[in-house]
């Protein structure tokens, strides 16, 4: 959520911003509606501080009746207010993120900036088999009976891909823990009130599973009940930056998406994800230095795993709603012969912590929004399909990082006998 001070100072940044991120607001509407608002609270202030002095004075027939005129005229400003106020919040629900200057104008993926590769491309002398053909031929994954059992995009993994999906979760999960992240294990459940205050409501709503209990859906990260986790509340300066890593289930309809993806394990609509989340101060440099902290993480996991990468500025048009900056990190995948994203880093401003009302009290005494920044540290099965296809074999087989063999307690896949 923006602040309107800064909406009504800053008109034509907010319409610019809302344009590039192929979004339409009715900002007229809003400083309309901003402007009835703040004089009805002044007028409702002119009326209390009348009806104070009237207090003061002797009761009368005429103060007596004056203060019934001023208590039924308070009523009305009240009503009026408060239709006024639900009107122009539903309105600001829909403003996006400014993003920051440094962040490539354009409405699609064809803008964004690469900044950086990792690692080099591998070169087959043989034909490349997808992750699908080598999950069929492994016995490690089973899309036909997910699909039977589970419906559209249902998957089994099964044998070592099962244990190879658990093992680079708990490998990244414990590598965050050591870094002095604080671990959680999030809800998959979440109230809507989350899901606004990150900014998937009002935008995404249509991709998100709701629950037949009242106020209950699946949440799509666990971005969502993390950065909810300090709602409501006011934290101390000295304590930030809360950083947090946290493992959930995810959920997602993939709404729009048909057509792209829709086979394999690249868009699914339920997975896992370990999840890095930080609360900060209200800084714009800490907040990138924050995020380039995230980011190195990212990188790191990647690197260990020696899958080769590129770093992403996403472009206004692909950088969701509630961002100020964005990189994606995209890991290559030889079957498709192209990168696919895995990671996603964003600095989000004070945007969600408005929304969910999360401050901190400063040692002046006053008080601030906080900042907020999420990394995805890895998504399974998506990463399977990069370590399937980047370590197939000629004969077959499948090699497994070095890093994760101590914990899978093998060094390959091959055919079952």
């Amino acid at each position: 959520m923006l602040d309107l001070n800064f909406i009504r100072q800053n008109k034509e940044k907010v319409l610019q911003a809302a344009k590039n991120k192929n979004r339409e607001i009715n900002l007229d509407k809003i400083l309309d509606l901003d402007e009835k608002r703040r004089t009805l609270i002044a007028q409702s202030q002119t009326l209390r501080e009348q009806r104070n002095k009237l207090a003061k004075e002797k009761p009368a027939k005429e103060t007596i009746e004056e203060g019934k005129k001023i208590k039924l005229q308070l009523q009305e400003i009240e009503k009026e207010l408060k239709a006024i106020e639900q009107e122009l919040n539903l309105l600001l629900s829909f403003v996006p993120n400014v993003p920051l200057s440094e962040v490539p104008v354009g409405k699609d993926a064809s803008f964004n900036k690469v900044v950086k590769t990792w690692g080099k491309i591998p070169q087959f002398d043989f034909t490349v088999k997808s992750h699908i053909e080598i999950g069929k031929e492994l016995d490690i994954v089973d899309f036909e009976r997910g699909a039977k059992v589970s419906g559209f995009r249902g998957y089994f993994l099964k044998n070592e891909g099962a244990v190879l999906h658990l093992t680079i979760l708990f490998y990244v999960f414990q590598k965050l823990v050591k870094k002095g992240y604080t671990p959680l294990i999030a809800p998959a459940i979440v109230k809507g009130f989350t899901l606004f205050g990150c900014g998937q409501f009002p935008w995404g709503e249509q991709d998100t599973y709701k629950l037949n209990d009242d106020d209950a859906y699946l949440a799509g990260t666990a971005e969502q009940p993390v950065t909810s986790y300090f709602s409501g509340e006011i934290l101390k300066e000295e304590e930030l930056p809360k950083k947090f890593v946290a493992i959930s289930s995810c959920f997602r309809k993939e709404a729009g998406a048909y057509g792209k993806d829709t086979r394999g394990l690249y868009r699914l609509h339920e997975f896992w994800k370990v999840e890095q989340v930080i609360i900060a101060k209200n800084n714009l440099e800490e907040a990138k230095k924050l995020h380039e902290e995230l980011q190195q993480n990212g990188e790191e996991i990647l690197e260990e795993l020696e899958l080769p990468y590129r770093r992403v500025i996403l472009s206004t048009g692909e950088m969701g709603e509630p961002q100020i900056f964005k990189y994606d990190t995209e890991v290559w995948m030889p079957y498709r012969n192209a990168y696919g994203e895995v990671m996603s880093n964003s600095i989000m401003g004070d945007f969600q912590a408005r929304r969910l009302n999360i401050k901190y009290r400063k040692k002046d005494g006053t008080k601030e929004y906080c900042f907020t920044l999420n990394n995805t540290a890895i998504a399974s099965p998506r990463i399977l399909i990069a370590i399937l296809e980047n370590y197939q074999q000629k004969d077959g087989t499948i090699k497994i990082p070095k890093v994760l063999q101590p914990l899978t307690g093998f060094e390959e896949i091959k055919k079952k006998k």
